[in-house]
């Protein structure tokens, strides 16, 4: 049993404490994995606002990069020292969907509040998301990490841990999108970025951004897009369907915002795809008039993690990532410690960052 320092949230809505508890050592097939640096997800935000419920206490925290201390029984083709990515992707193997290649939705359950964590007089810290990264070291199931490159940045890498892949993901696996095709993003932040280099590597034709902020748009520009749209404006479909010339083939949804999926078929072409990515509150609820998506043949896909298998898309992305194809470093708008992260908590939630990392050493 190791004591280690972990940011913890005791009621929703307040601000973490960092503090001292306890993580075990590892059992069969588990690693413990010192950390680097962890990014601060949008998803990380809404749990601890509480707008998916949960329990009390947690550590928060899923986009994460260290190196491996210890292994359990049984981890194999893993060893200590390596650079690790650490992902909330728990995956068992053997049931239908991880027999079926979506390891991303495995139907082995995993209760958190059982897992590797403590508190200091042995009573329950809940796990979040398999993960519980905002903290020094985590222990975590052997399908949740991947090795990096020696010479890889951690701060880079930990952003491979959830919001490039669950973007670029969205295109390729879920969107499944071919060379010429055209595609509108709804959100310019994290996920939005990615999907919107995405669909570059991918070949689309035109990129459209849509996003409240005309910041955001600008950014947006840097990773890709060939157009930009105000999501202000009462009709934005309309200005992205001119940039295009007609609907697009894809539309990828990558905010929790009701609204925006309320909107997202009237961007698209006969025959498109709204991708949901980005999740709304518990209880959100979007209203659609089906029979337009059967008379033109549209569709709607949901996409968790981008559908990805991180052993094979994790290295992919590495591998255009050191070519200069992938963007990683621009994502990072700041670096913060630990004892900092309701600072960067709170900028992120400006909506004007792109990736806030927490940094550890």
């Amino acid at each position: 049993m190791a004591q280690i320092k972990a940011a913890v949230c005791h009621e929703f809505g307040w601000p973490l404490t960092v503090e001292t508890v306890n993580l075990r050592t590892p059992i069969a097939g588990e690693v413990e994995v010192r950390l680097d640096a962890v990014a601060i997800c949008h998803s990380d935000i809404s749990y601890a606002d509480g707008a998916w419920g949960g329990s009390l206490p947690a550590v928060y925290g899923h986009e994460a990069a260290g190196r491996i201390t210890a292994l359990g029984p049984n981890a194999q083709g893993l060893n200590i020292g390596d650079p690790v990515v650490v992902t909330l992707i728990r995956a068992c193997g053997t049931c239908p969907s991880c027999s079926a290649g979506a390891p991303v939705i495995c139907e082995t359950g995993y209760d958190g509040d059982h897992g590797p964590l403590t508190m200091p007089d042995g009573s329950k810290l809940h796990q979040a998301m398999a993960c519980g990264a905002f903290a020094e070291k985590v222990v975590v199931d052997q399908s949740q990490v991947v090795t990096i490159p020696e010479t890889m940045s951690m701060e880079a890498a930990s952003l491979l841990a959830c919001g490039v892949i669950t973007g670029v993901g969205a295109v390729v696996n879920a969107a499944k999108l071919r060379a010429g095709q055209d595609v509108v993003v709804i959100g310019a932040g994290g996920v939005g970025l990615n999907a919107i280099q995405g669909a570059r590597i991918a070949g689309a034709r035109r990129i459209v951004a849509v996003d409240m902020s005309p910041e955001k748009l600008q950014m947006a520009r840097g990773f890709g897009a060939t157009d930009g749209v105000l999501a202000t404006g009462d009709t934005p479909w309309r200005d992205a369907k001119a940039a295009m010339g007609r609907g697009a083939d894809a539309v990828l949804v990558t905010v929790g915002v009701a609204k925006a999926y309320d909107q997202a078929p009237q961007y698209l072409a006969r025959g498109g795809k709204v991708i949901m990515v980005g999740m709304p509150a518990t209880g959100a609820a979007s209203t659609y008039e089906a029979g337009n998506f059967a008379a033109v043949g549209q569709s709607m896909i949901g996409s968790k993690m981008g559908d990805v298998v991180i052993k094979r898309d994790i290295p992919w992305m590495v591998d255009l990532y050191q070519q200069g194809r992938l963007k990683l470093d621009e994502l990072i708008s700041g670096r913060w410690s630990l004892d900092q992260i309701n600072e960067a908590i709170a900028d992120t939630k400006t909506g004007q960052a792109g990736r806030n990392v927490i940094v550890f050493r």
